[in-house]
């Protein structure tokens, strides 16, 4: 049977892991801490979504990834700015032959893999380039998720319905073996997965919605429904929507102008979900900032281009994950 650990199993993680030990098609161990860890070791890790449930058998639940045997795939979901430091124990977990697949929001670490001149690690993203030289690129696949989930207690996540779609693919842009293998798993959980030959268009998209919401959430405290109430929070997440939407398209991945305008301003149904970075700043945990923002801005310098609205907001919101950390 296939090994499965999940590195990093909160809101996102805890999604997927729940999925695949309910349909029991590989054995999954989870990489957790602190209460939730303690209740999933005690009870198993719930998915509940509406009405549905997920619960299955976690073959190894721990804080300690060194007590895991290797592993064919590390689903990696931990925040962006956690990962440097767990780079040694990622690619131990990997042995000779598994993959890591990062599922982050914002732009990943691998990002310069297989694209014509350009470099290797990301200093904002992969300071010392720990991810570049242990993890490598070559042995990762990347996944873009639009899914809105919360702890909603130790050992329980919950799925708010409504859009859940998560999309793999090679940083290459190939099709692969190992690709296909992990769908087929995923797929078989029930996790409604696609496959993509462009991940980084589908990164660009997603990181419209995260860069034009999340920031503004964690700095106002506000939610969806409450931030789009506000025709001035509104205008300045469509500015860093615009922003974003211009560096993408310097980098040689235009995005529509329908997107660009729904990013900025997403129907929210009546129901005011809270974004993770604003989940992260209430809880006075570490935000992404560099991924979401951060690496935005240092390719539109490279570029060129002026980024009036990000220029304003990164060091608030660098301003506020300084004030969290201490």
């Amino acid at each position: 049977m296939t090994n499965i650990c999940i590195y990093g199993a909160g809101a996102i993680g805890g999604h997927v892991a729940a999925r695949l030990a309910h349909a029991r098609q590989a054995q999954v161990s989870v990489v957790a801490r602190g209460a939730h860890l303690q209740a999933i070791q005690q009870r198993g890790l719930l998915l509940t979504s509406g009405d549905e449930r997920w619960q299955g058998p976690i073959a190894h639940a721990t804080d300690d990834p060194s007590t895991l045997p290797p592993q064919d795939f590390v689903l990696v979901a931990l925040k962006a700015n956690a990962l440097p430091s767990q780079a040694a124990a990622i690619a131990r977990l990997l042995g000779d032959t598994g993959v890591a697949v990062f599922i982050n929001n914002g732009i990943p670490w691998w990002w310069n893999h297989g694209l014509a001149n350009q470099g290797g690690a990301l200093p904002l993203l992969d300071p010392a380039g720990d991810l570049w030289r242990q993890v490598t690129p070559e042995r990762t696949l990347g996944c873009v998720v639009y899914s809105p989930n919360e702890i909603e207690a130790p050992g329980h996540v919950r799925h708010h319905p409504g859009r859940n779609r998560f999309l793999f693919g090679e940083p290459t842009g190939h099709a692969s073996a190992r690709l296909a293998r992990l769908a087929g798993l995923l797929t078989a959980s029930g996790l409604p997965v696609e496959t993509t030959n462009d991940l980084r268009r589908d990164v660009w998209l997603k990181l419209l919605v995260n860069a034009a919401g999340n920031p503004v959430s964690a700095l106002t405290r506000l939610g969806t429904a409450e931030r789009a109430a506000d025709a001035g929070l509104v205008a300045l997440s469509l500015a860093l929507a615009q922003e974003i939407a211009a560096i993408a398209q310097a980098s040689g991945w235009p995005l529509p102008a329908d997107t660009v305008r729904t990013a900025a301003n997403p129907p929210s149904l009546g129901v005011n979900q809270r974004p993770s970075m604003l989940q992260d700043a209430l809880l006075g945990r570490p935000i992404e900032t560099e991924a979401i923002l951060g690496q935005p801005q240092a390719f539109a310098r490279q570029l060129g281009i002026q980024t009036p609205a990000l220029d304003v907001v990164l060091p608030l919101l660098r301003g506020l994950g300084r004030s969290l950390a201490g």
